[in-house]
């Protein structure tokens, strides 16, 4: 078997997927790769092979269930920053704890969000224009307006904001190998949410979060356990907040690149469709984010994968597939149909997928209807990425109108 090849691969540009990706597509079967910590893993990257692992039962996102220490998983940062929640079990305990969130954490409730967070927007918007040109698309825009939002929707009081995302920003950074200090921050959080459960269980109401602190104060079989619910909301912090701060500047960048914005800004109907041809179109999550472990002997592209393998599936990779996408490479703000699975697929798509559309259909009109002429402050290849989380952001994009 050939040595597995460094993973991440190396990339021209943030918001294009590494070349070597298309490449190993091309070579259809899945390929051996090692990232910075734990075993080799096999990579995924064509579109059905994609959505086939994500959806068989042949893999899971349990570790343990695979029989794989957590020393040994195949990951970009020192730790995985989705264990313990959601986003690590298997069923049947992710089928129970799921069937609690989908009950508190329904399109009902986003849907009663919109015009309050078109509301922000159009306010940060307006701030932005009594400052003056040059801004800060990501401080005066993307970053204040999904932390508004997620600190709304779980009850974090305004005071306790900027700590919220202080602790939220180091948390996910994966450019510190020390475990010990990603745990710190990790227990900051964890100590805020507990806290903040602990005090809204008793409340009238309560809000998302006195919601699910009921849930596990029900305890029993069908309750939540501590650690779930504190999972639970970091989870939710983590689709709710950093996915939305970082997907909308890359949104811009793109758009800023040819007519997109412009587009927008004339047809306002095309955004919904938009915002799904953006979400497949730009990487998010730092390539190596999510891996997916083999639970019995298996085939994939046509190579036999052991249990007890893991197996790495890039998003970015099969949401570029020829063979799903025609001219995959090219921004089509009408694309139809669009089955991409920026989201996952399966019964990981992301818990926090409708919020996430929302806030980015309501940012990109708040910008296109109340700032037409937008406008990069600097050519566009001289905005800085960070790609040292596990969300890639722009650290700044200097924007004028």
């Amino acid at each position: 078997m050939p040595e597995p090849a460094a993973f991440p691969f190396p990339s021209d540009h943030p918001l294009a997927p590494a070349p070597a990706l298309a490449e190993a597509r091309k070579g259809g079967a899945p390929m051996r790769i090692r990232l910075p910590f734990g075993d080799p893993a096999w990579l995924v990257t064509r579109y059905e092979d994609a959505r086939h692992v994500l959806s068989s039962t042949d893999f899971g996102r349990d570790a343990l269930r695979a029989g794989i220490p957590p020393e040994r998983t195949a990951r970009i940062g020192p730790i995985d920053v989705s264990e313990s929640t959601i986003m690590t079990m298997d069923p049947p305990r992710h089928t129970r704890v799921r069937g609690l969130v989908g009950k508190v954490f329904t399109p009902r409730r986003v849907d009663r969000l919109r015009p309050w967070t078109l509301e922000v927007a159009r306010g940060l918007v307006a701030d932005m224009r009594r400052q003056g040109p040059p801004a800060d698309l990501v401080r005066d825009f993307a970053l204040p307006l999904p932390i508004e939002v997620i600190c709304e929707l779980l009850g974090v009081p305004s005071a306790d904001r900027d700590s919220f995302h202080a602790w939220s920003d180091a948390f996910l950074s994966t450019a510190d190998p020390d475990a010990g200090k990603v745990r710190e921050n990790q227990a900051r959080i964890d100590g805020y949410l507990g806290g903040m459960a602990a005090r809204r269980k008793g409340e009238s109401g309560g809000g998302l979060v006195g919601a699910l602190a009921r849930e596990h104060e029900s305890g029993g079989e069908g309750g939540l356990t501590e650690e779930e619910l504190l999972g639970l909301l970091r989870a939710l912090l983590i689709a709710g907040h950093e996915t939305t701060a970082s997907l909308i500047p890359g949104f811009v960048h793109l758009l800023l690149g040819g007519d997109g914005f412009s587009r927008l800004a004339a047809d306002p109907g095309l955004i919904p469709g938009a915002v799904e041809e953006l979400l497949r179109s730009v990487p998010l999550i730092r390539p190596g984010s999510f891996t997916r472990y083999v639970l019995r002997d298996t085939e994939l592209g046509g190579v036999r994968i052991a249990a007890g393998e893991q197996v790495v599936v890039e998003l970015s990779a099969a949401n570029r597939d020829p063979e799903a996408f025609p001219d995959p490479d090219e921004l089509d703000l009408a694309r139809t149909p669009n089955p991409h699975i920026a989201f996952g697929h399966g019964i990981h798509h992301c818990v926090g997928a409708s919020l996430a559309r929302m806030e980015l259909q309501v940012a990109l009109e708040a910008l296109t209807s109340d700032l037409p002429g937008l406008r990069p402050a600097v050519p566009l290849d001289r905005i800085r990425w960070n790609e040292e989380r596990f969300v890639r952001a722009a650290e700044a994009f200097p924007v004028e109108w």
